[in-house]
């Protein structure tokens, strides 16, 4: 690849461009190289030749084996000039401290894809040509839940166990609620990996699904903890970015943890592929990213220094373009789109003896997300069997709602003391349990709640 300068603008910008001293179409890159890749045969017939001449002669004369000798030499020089002149950029050692990008004459910017500006008009098309897909369901927009992990397996294969745990949760949810569900494991973008892999996903699935009214983005190490809590999609009519976040944290203080984008809203219309195209540029992975990250760092309270991430660099672009962006983003706090698993997974217990299901928020949070954890990685902010541990807490509190509404049996029987001693009744469990008999509803109270949601 070409080397990459990294250009900062006026008032410590955001560096989002590359600088490269030819840009071509990756159509015309492919055909230069073929040409080059002729050229190199042909000269090596050339240069057979001269050898097979050496060894067994040919019937020329002096004057004449002089010419061809001459005439060989000259298109061979002729050979390599062309090639290297046609050389791609792209091609080029980055490590070659004789390149000289001061000379470049062509500055892009990343993109995820093709310009689009003109989505709401081709959707609203593309709906009316297509009836059979509408976006509302039983009355309710229709919402996508994405979520994904890595294409790779986990560091340690307790990871993997995990994540399967997630997506079960996941899947349960959606399907009490109507939600569709998309799990990937494919990284779209290769200059858009960790953090930002989330931006061309939603994008492409935006434009791939046009009778989807919201994308809901959901990471891998957030998990459903109020199964009959729904999300009140009517309160969003005229905003297009619902996430969790508390205005006074990220207008007042400027802190880099305002806003959490492990679970957010997207309305599924152009203003959404506009913000895209306007987050992407700060993400791709090597000096742009690096750049950007000290960019963040300096100018978001409390933010260490290490690369740019998606959420900072979200919350860097609401407050650079506070009267553009903010009019259509709402910052949700009244439930726990995202609740902090740290605050909430030891009292467990404390909340199936005061409270119920279906409140969402500090009571009964909705989403329990276990930021820091990495339970797929091989390092994380906090002891590895902490983060486990209380995930396994977070996915029992919730599975046991689960096997509430279909096991009414069980949920009625008086000897139901300990789930992971009682397979009969529920699902088997591990060590780290939420003892049934704490429950002050019952079955069938869940289960018209959920219905009558």
């Amino acid at each position: 690849m070409g080397q990459e300068t990294v250009k900062r603008g006026a008032g410590g910008a955001l560096p989002t461009t590359r600088t490269r001293a030819s840009i071509l179409p990756r159509g015309r890159q492919q055909i230069q190289r073929t040409f080059n890749n002729i050229k190199i045969t042909l000269l090596c017939g050339f240069v057979t030749i001269l050898v097979l001449r050496g060894y067994i002669g040919l019937n020329l004369g002096t004057s004449d084996a002089d010419a061809v000798n001459q005439h060989l030499i000259e298109e061979t020089n002729r050979l390599l000039a062309e090639i290297r002149s046609d050389r791609d950029d792209d091609d080029q050692d980055e490590n070659n401290p004789n390149y000289n990008t001061t000379t470049a004459a062509a500055t892009t910017t990343y993109a995820l894809g093709p310009k689009i500006s003109n989505w709401d008009h081709q959707r609203k098309i593309w709906l009316r040509r297509n009836p059979e897909f509408p976006t509302h369901l039983n009355g309710k927009p229709r919402t996508l839940l994405v979520t994904g992990s890595p294409p790779n397996p986990c560091d340690n294969a307790i990871g993997d166990h995990y994540l399967l745990k997630s997506i079960k949760n996941k899947i349960d949810y959606c399907r009490l609620h109507g939600i569709e569900i998309v799990y990937n494991m494919a990284h779209l973008d290769k200059e858009l990996a960790g953090y930002w892999a989330k931006l061309p996903l939603i994008r492409r699935l935006m434009l791939s699904h046009p009778e989807v009214e919201w994308i809901w983005w959901m990471d891998s190490d957030a998990l459903f903890t109020d199964m009959v809590f729904e999300l009140p999609l009517d309160k969003y009519d005229g905003y297009n970015m619902v996430i969790h976040g508390y205005p006074d944290l990220l207008f007042e203080q400027k802190s880099w943890i305002a806003v959490n984008t492990g679970s957010f809203l997207f309305r599924n219309c152009q203003w959404s592929l506009d913000l895209l195209d306007a987050w992407a540029p700060m993400g791709p992975k090597g000096p742009i990213r690096e750049e950007a990250g000290k960019v963040l760092t300096a100018n978001l309270k409390g933010r260490p220094a290490f690369e740019a991430d998606d959420q900072s660099a979200l919350i860097y672009l609401l407050l650079l373009k506070k009267n553009g962006w903010m009019k259509k983003v709402f910052l949700e706090n009244s439930y726990y789109l995202h609740g902090y698993w740290a605050g909430l997974v030891d009292r467990y217990e404390e909340m199936i003896e005061k409270y119920h299901p279906g409140l969402g928020d500090e009571r009964w949070p909705f989403v329990t997300h276990f930021v820091g954890c990495k339970p797929c990685g091989s390092y994380g902010d906090y002891p590895v069997e902490r983060c486990l541990s209380s995930m396994e807490r977070a996915f029992n509190f919730a599975d046991n709602q689960i096997s509430l509404i279909f096991d009414g049996q069980c949920a009625r029987a008086a000897d139901c003391s300990a789930i992971a001693d009682h397979s009969d009744c529920f699902h088997e469990r591990s060590t780290q349990v939420i003892r049934p008999e704490l429950w002050k509803f019952n079955w069938t109270l869940l289960q018209s709640v959920i219905k009558h949601q």
